[in-house]
């Protein structure tokens, strides 16, 4: 089929109608309405065949995947997401597939209100990048360069599962009863939309956590110009990747192995009450792990005492050639 048969079947006729869209999919541009009174935050992301995801990936879950990391870029910065735009790069026009991906992206989409508005389809290896757009009131975006000295630093959820069950999907560590719900945190990741919202205000510092809460949180000391102490007993772990620390003591998998898509949040003390009923109500766990310091750098205090040494780093696609 061609091009714009693709287009037509698959994506024309999978997304949210919102009223902002003046003109969608099927023209040379999107024409677009933002609302008086507010900034766009616009950002994107590419995942590629063999580095972001596996070859025999459920497509509806690819499709889920390739918004729900664009949407958390969102989340972290406590925007409201609005539109989309979506470049594929094919191997064939294959209709399984596209069909599994397509209804993966729209059952997304379809529950954060985001209309896909235009993009492009070409011949080559499976390449996905996507494009968001989102609404934020000025002053109110959660900034990397915002926290400050003494600011509480917080998680959503647990860090962790999705880097180790792709250690186990590799063969670097045996598979065990918890590789399902592992491999869904890979492979089906859920922006924490609700909790940017509604922290909007109170949290000062944000970042969504895609390579590891060392390097990202290290992207907002960097940013800052602080340090941050973390203290390893209280960072959020499931069962599963608490009994594989248990065994090895290898911190690195929840500090460093990235595809968590939670939130890293730096809150005033001053706030502490309201952020935490605020995130209570959102229903979605979150954990206070460690302070914002002066002194440049991150410190791992372990549970028994001590500081982790080394600090285990976080994914680099270019140091990995």
């Amino acid at each position: 089929m061609s091009e714009f048969e693709l287009i037509r079947k698959y994506f024309s006729h999978t997304v949210e109608e919102r009223t902002d869209v003046v003109l969608g999919v099927g023209d040379d541009c999107a024409l677009l309405q933002p609302p008086q009174g507010c900034q766009l935050a616009v950002s994107i992301d590419t995942l590629v065949e063999g580095v972001h995801f596996f070859p025999d990936i459920d497509p509806f879950l690819l499709g889920h995947k390739a918004l729900a990391v664009n949407l958390s870029d969102l989340a972290a910065m406590g925007a409201r997401p609005a539109w989309v735009t979506l470049a594929l790069a094919l191997p064939d026009s294959d209709p399984r597939w596209l069909q599994g991906f397509s209804q993966g992206f729209a059952a997304l989409a379809h529950i954060h209100n985001v209309q896909l508005v235009g993009g492009d389809t070409t011949r080559g290896p499976l390449t996905i990048t996507a494009q968001v757009h989102g609404f934020i009131e000025p002053e109110k975006a959660l900034r990397r360069d915002a926290a400050s000295v003494d600011d509480l630093v917080y998680v959503t959820g647990t860090l962790g599962d999705a880097g180790l069950a792709l250690r186990m999907i590799q063969g670097s560590v045996s598979a065990d009863d918890y590789l399902p719900s592992l491999r869904d945190r890979l492979e089906r990741p859920q922006p924490r939309i609700a909790e940017g919202l509604a922290v909007k205000g109170l949290a000062r510092g944000g970042i969504d956590i895609s390579d590891g809460l060392i390097s990202d949180l290290g992207h907002i000391c960097r940013a800052s110009d602080l340090g941050a102490k973390l203290f390893l007993d209280q960072v959020p772990l499931s069962e599963g990747v608490g009994r594989y620390i248990n065994q090895g003591g290898d911190w690195g998998v929840p500090l460093a192995s990235g595809d968590d898509y939670e939130l890293c949040l730096t809150v005033p003390a001053e706030n502490k009450d309201e952020f935490e009923a605020r995130m209570q109500d959102t229903g979605i766990p979150f954990t206070l792990v460690g302070t914002m310091e002066q002194e440049l750098g991150i410190r791992c205090q372990l549970p028994g005492g001590g500081l982790l040494d080394p600090l285990p780093g976080g994914y680099e696609h270019f140091s990995h050639e």
